[in-house]
């Protein structure tokens, strides 16, 4: 199969309703309307999921059983109400998975979830997108100025199963209202087996074609919490909600609809029946907030991505806990449970590209200038690192060789700088003594590095550009300047540095921190700030362990990026570099590894 298709499995088994099917029938029909090879899986064609396909005029040939799946796919789409555990890991195995108004405890194991009908705030983990401006909401509403019916139009429409018995009981309660002479509908789906008989005076109907936009000509829908609801909501009717279980009727109650057993609170004048159908039909219950909801197509949404998603963890390695820390629209969070690392899956590629504009635009947005204004000042900090790599390494001047070994060969330490930009780094290097080398992305920096600063460099991207020297050439030090984060996947990254150091060379980076003060204020806020291309987030905790596995020590951390003015509450009285607050805190970040950025420097075992 086409890599590019998209799979959508709706919850078809007995007692769970038509909804979701119905839903998914929609949005396969859109998204084949929009270009995409999309494909609906039956897993168990019955013959009333045949009617219910037919009547939609559903093209069959779009329809897989559970023996066509085994194939690659671009996303598994997955409006399954509650998702068992082991059938979510199977799909996870084929492609990245999204659950649409996911219910079930396994919900944040997905990859991406998009509620419509959860509310945001509801009991579950967060979604990446809450939205009812999902749904296609109908083209016709009631006005105050529409003919009003001679009598009080009721719809009962409880989906295409009704497994619960819903519509029956909701006839029987209008009966013992005070509503009298009223029109009664009684939608019983294409789904439905039931052989109770259903009172003379009330109309039965299988379905409505185009349901959404006749809903306008009703007084009152009576339905359970979920697509009719609001459909109802949005078009000026009055709504009260039966529910089939416990969920639904908490969910409801979070949204903020009518239960059915408010009825009576419009119906308690017992004289007057001719004032209450008038009340109906004046009083929406719910949805006028519907109007000023901003609408987009959910297969325009689906469509459009093109996810990253970790099957392991991209610095250990491992298979780890798939539990989100926090979601996003562009993003989901997760943390390692065997390192420790923060890392990002995307549902699109991140929209940066490392060219002359990241270090110039991009750059100074950040800094207040471009990176060759900032120049000095990154040549200041290259040096300071450049003299605890020198401590680690021991590192002797040329002058120092020849008196300490007189007639032999002095070769000066090698360093590669990964990601060099325009050779801050490899500069002060060659000042300090090194032999320095290094490759970047960027052809304009590496051709800046080449020309102005006549120092080697290579235009690609690491870990795939060959770096590969003899065993006598291997490099003393191997450096990534607020790189490491950029890498999708760090293993390849961690053996490839490891491959190329001379055993006991330094492998040293910089990295925003998750434990400095502006993560520990508030995580979310601190993920949500992040760049969008930042795939791994590190901390000094997790780094040991980390890189323990890599094959590296850690023998020295620098905080860096300590910010005093952050911390909570004492921040307001530390605005002031001179005050002692200020002083205190900056002394505490250093201690208590509290600061936003740091250094890393590991040896290689």
């Amino acid at each position: 199969m086409n890599p590019a298709w998209i799979l959508i499995v709706p919850c078809c088994e007995e007692g769970r309703g038509g909804g979701h099917l119905n839903r998914c029938i929609s949005l396969t029909n859109e998204l084949r309307y929009a270009g995409r090879e999309a494909y609906l899986l039956i897993q168990e064609k019955t013959e009333q999921i045949t009617k219910l396909l037919e009547s939609r005029e559903f093209n069959m040939s779009w329809v897989l059983n559970k023996n066509q799946v085994n194939r690659p796919f671009a996303l598994i789409v997955l409006d399954r109400y509650h998702t068992p555990n082991a059938e979510l890991l199977q799909w996870k195995k084929h492609a990245p998975v999204i659950g649409i108004d996911e219910g079930g405890r396994n919900r944040d194991n997905f990859d991406f979830l998009i509620d419509i009908l959860i509310p945001e705030g509801f009991e579950h983990p967060a979604a990446n997108i809450t939205s009812i401006g999902l749904l296609e909401l109908p083209k016709k509403r009631r006005t105050p100025t529409d003919t009003k019916h001679e009598k009080l139009k009721i719809l009962i429409s409880f989906g295409q199963e009704d497994a619960a018995g819903l519509g029956l009981k909701a006839i029987n309660k209008l009966a013992e209202s005070n509503i009298k002479d009223a029109e009664i509908t009684l939608l019983k789906g294409g789904l439905n087996k039931s052989e109770t008989p259903i009172p003379d005076y009330v109309k039965v109907s299988e379905s409505i074609p185009n349901l959404a936009d006749h809903l306008y000509e009703y007084d009152i829908v009576i339905t359970h919490y979920g697509i009719t609801a609001y459909e109802a909501s949005y078009a000026g009717v009055n709504v009260f909600l039966d529910h089939p279980t416990p969920y639904h009727k908490k969910i409801a109650k979070a949204a903020g609809f009518l239960d059915i057993n408010q009825f009576k609170i419009l119906t308690t004048n017992q004289h007057e029946p001719t004032r209450t159908a008038e009340i109906f039909r004046t009083t929406s219950s719910c949805g006028s907030w519907l109007s000023s909801l901003k609408q987009e197509k959910i297969a325009n949404l689906i469509s459009s991505f093109n996810p990253q998603i970790n099957k392991n963890c991209p610095v250990c390695g491992k298979a780890t806990n798939k539990h989100s820390i926090a979601r996003f629209p562009d993003r989901t969070y997760r943390r390692c449970s065997k390192c420790g690392t923060i890392y990002m899956d995307r549902a699109n590629p991140a929209p940066i590209e490392y060219e002359k504009e990241y270090f110039f635009e991009s750059y100074k947005k950040q800094y207040g200038k471009t990176y060759l204004e900032d120049f000095p000042n990154l040549i200041a900090m290259a040096k300071r690192r450049l003299k605890v790599i020198s401590r680690i390494l021991r590192v002797k001047s040329a002058e120092e060789h020849k008196l300490q070994n007189p007639g032999s060969i002095y070769y000066p330490p090698i360093v590669l700088d990964i990601g060099c930009a325009y050779g801050a780094f490899l500069s002060a290097a060659k000042d300090e003594g090194f032999l320095p080398f290094g490759i970047d992305p960027a052809q304009d920096a590496v051709t800046y590095v080449q020309e102005t600063l006549s120092i080697p460099a290579v235009h690609g991207f690491f870990p795939d550009y060959p770096l590969v020297t003899n065993s006598s050439q291997h490099y003393d030090a191997v450096t990534m300047w607020y790189v490491i984060e950029h890498f999708t996947d760090c293993v390849p990254v961690l053996a490839e540095i490891k491959k190329l150091l001379k055993p006991g060379g330094i492998f040293a980076f910089s990295t925003p921190s998750f434990s400095g003060v502006s993560g520990r204020k508030s995580l979310r806020d601190f993920l949500k700030n992040s760049p969008p291309d930042h795939f791994t987030i590190w901390s000094p905790k997790m780094c040991k362990r980390a890189l323990s596995g890599a094959g590296f020590k850690v023998t020295k951390i620098v905080m860096t990026g300590c910010h005093p003015e952050r911390f909570p509450y004492l921040g307001k009285y530390a605005q002031d570099k001179e005050n002692r607050m200020y002083k205190l805190l900056m002394v505490l970040s250093k201690i208590l590894h509290l600061g936003d950025t740091f250094e890393v420097y590991a040896k290689r075992r």
